[in-house]
């Protein structure tokens, strides 16, 4: 497992967390979370008996989480228990803690929104709308973006009707596509834009997001057209798509002189205002 051990500050709190790349996950010391949230004078004897009484209410998230080596404060690496975000999400809400209250609400109001998205899916769309001009993006940026998650949706249901399966498989497909179409592979183009948890999209240029759309696009009319059956059959079908994008590109470059693919990411991007 490839790991960036670092130390983020909670209310100039230490909490120290691991980036583990193959998964894409962050994974935070449960002690340090329980310590700034708590106060208690013996962390490590409260997890204890939180983990206890978790395990005797048949929590699953304390069953599923699992040790890793982090720096201790003697400088040594010492294994301690660890929770990616969903697993300490949950974990927050059983410890009664005044400090712990202001997370408690925020999750119950995203819960309530998603709810309401279910029924009005439009409200969602307004959302994202929102949470793009609150980080910097452009209009123009925007309805853009907004356009790659319709043709995004197309393109998963006609995968849904080929019996493709979500989760590994939607990953699969979609890294075909990218490396078809960008000739990288999304972990690839992800790394060259500096990302880690962060949706490569959001931090694609208009171009980008463009020829994305075309290579998705044409994946979907490809597909089809084609009927697909089998799961190998669906990614011969992806990479078809991306090179119909990838066709585009190189014409693009050839007549521009301009590399389409770009290592910047939304932060630098968003910093001029726009993104071309």
């Amino acid at each position: 497992m490839d790991k960036e051990n670092s130390i983020k500050l909670f209310k100039d709190k230490r909490v120290r967390v691991v980036w583990n790349e193959e998964q894409e996950k962050w994974y935070f010391s449960i002690v340090d979370v329980v310590g700034v949230l708590t106060e208690s004078v013996d962390v490590q004897s409260y997890w204890r008996k939180l983990k206890e009484r978790l395990k005797r209410e048949g929590n699953e998230t304390v069953t599923n989480c699992h040790g890793l080596k982090m720096v201790a404060t003697d400088g040594k690496m010492r294994m301690t228990d660890v929770a990616d975000t969903e697993q300490l999400l949950r974990l927050i809400q059983s410890i009664p803690s005044p400090k712990a209250e202001p997370f408690k609400i925020w999750l119950a109001m995203v819960g309530s929104e998603r709810i309401d998205e279910t029924a009005d899916p439009e409200l969602a769309i307004d959302r994202a709308l929102t949470t793009y001009l609150k980080k910097g993006y452009s209009k123009e940026w925007i309805d853009q973006r907004l356009k790659t998650i319709e043709i995004r949706k197309e393109l998963t249901d006609e995968w849904d009707s080929r019996g493709v399966k979500k989760g590994l498989e939607y990953a699969i497909l979609t890294d075909e596509i990218t490396k078809a179409w960008a000739s990288l592979s999304t972990k690839e183009y992800k790394n060259l834009k500096g990302l880690k948890k962060e949706n490569l999209r959001d931090n694609m240029t208009n171009l980008e997001l463009v020829l994305n759309m075309l290579a998705e696009a044409s994946t979907t009319e490809i597909s089809k057209q084609k009927e697909p059956v089998t799961f190998e059959e669906n990614k011969t079908v992806a990479r078809q798509g991306g090179q119909v994008a990838n066709a585009a590109r190189k014409q693009l470059e050839d007549t521009t002189g301009k590399k389409v693919i770009t290592s910047k990411n939304a932060k630098e991007l968003n910093n001029r205002k726009s993104i071309e």
